[in-house]
């Protein structure tokens, strides 16, 4: 049984803090999609007039879910006070657990400033269950290297299998709940079915090019398709040369209060968070 579109969604520009970023979740109509939180897309220019620890997003706090990245385009040099210190080239992902807090900056790399060039990400916000909310922070990277990969049976799609199990293959990355995660570039007439896991959430982020959805239709680049919950299988045609990511996972069906960066299950839990991070329990990043 096929996965019907219950919602397709334009991101949007919305102004975070001075920088512009398309939002395609959360939005009035859908706030979230059971884990999924919130899904940034950002094409940034770096400046020749300042350094690069001075551009992109400074050091801010987070708890309670992990922010993911994925390189679309350009390079992203992650910090955080943990220690991490690492660039992310196009094709690569880093992915933090925030668990009980963690202090992080997101830079273009100083080779992409004096380049003068771009960057192009999608930034996931991945709820973390009430029990794994307080784990320590944690750090992974995926290099292209690391990638686990699978192709359509007409070679014509490259699927990225980036968290989950998928056909006796597994994601290099570790999520804190049941997910899985496909970062996939088609060319023009290839076409791919894709097998959900049964009671899963999904949606599917278009990025670039054009697809056909079948008993759906024609969906354009920078539009998030949300499916209903029921069903298992996705079938997808592409149209025109497509970049895509398919969002999949268990919801949590849990209470959740949001308060900026905190992402907990009370809002005493968040009122906890907002004091640990002023007494510097999230620890304290010095960009070098």
């Amino acid at each position: 049984m096929h996965k019907i579109v219950s919602h397709l969604i334009p991101a949007e520009n919305v102004n975070m803090g001075g920088i512009i970023v398309k939002q395609a979740l959360p939005t009035q109509k859908v706030p979230q999609v059971d884990p999924y939180l919130l899904l940034h897309h950002g094409i940034f220019e770096t400046r020749n007039d300042a350094p690069a620890k001075h551009q992109g997003i400074g050091p801010h706090p987070h708890r309670g879910f992990s922010p993911v990245t994925f390189v679309i385009e350009g390079e992203v040099h992650h910090r955080d006070s943990r220690g991490n210190n690492q660039i992310a080239t196009q094709g690569e992902v880093q992915w933090m657990n925030a668990g009980a807090g963690i202090v992080h900056s997101e830079r273009p790399s100083q080779d992409l400033v004096d380049r003068e060039g771009h960057q192009e990400i999608i930034q996931l916000w991945i709820n973390s269950p009430a029990a794994k909310k307080m784990k320590p922070a944690h750090y992974q990277f995926l290099d292209n290297d690391a990638k686990t990969t699978f192709s359509s049976s007409d070679t014509l799609i490259t699927n990225n299998l980036i968290t989950g199990n998928y056909q006796n293959l597994n994601g290099n990355l570790r999520g804190e709940s049941e997910l899985l995660i496909i970062w996939a570039n088609g060319q023009t007439n290839g076409i791919e079915n894709y097998q959900i896991p049964v009671g899963y959430n999904a949606m599917l982020y278009l990025i670039k090019g054009e697809i056909s959805l079948k008993h759906y239709g024609i969906v354009g680049s920078q539009n998030l398709v949300v499916f209903s919950n029921e069903g298992s299988e996705i079938d997808v045609s592409i149209r025109e040369n497509a970049q895509y990511l398919i969002l999949s996972g268990k919801p949590l069906n849990e209470k959740m209060v949001q308060q900026g960066p905190f992402v907990m299950n009370s809002e005493t839990e968040i009122l906890e968070a907002m004091r640990d991070y002023q007494m510097g329990k999230m620890g304290i990043l010095i960009e070098e």
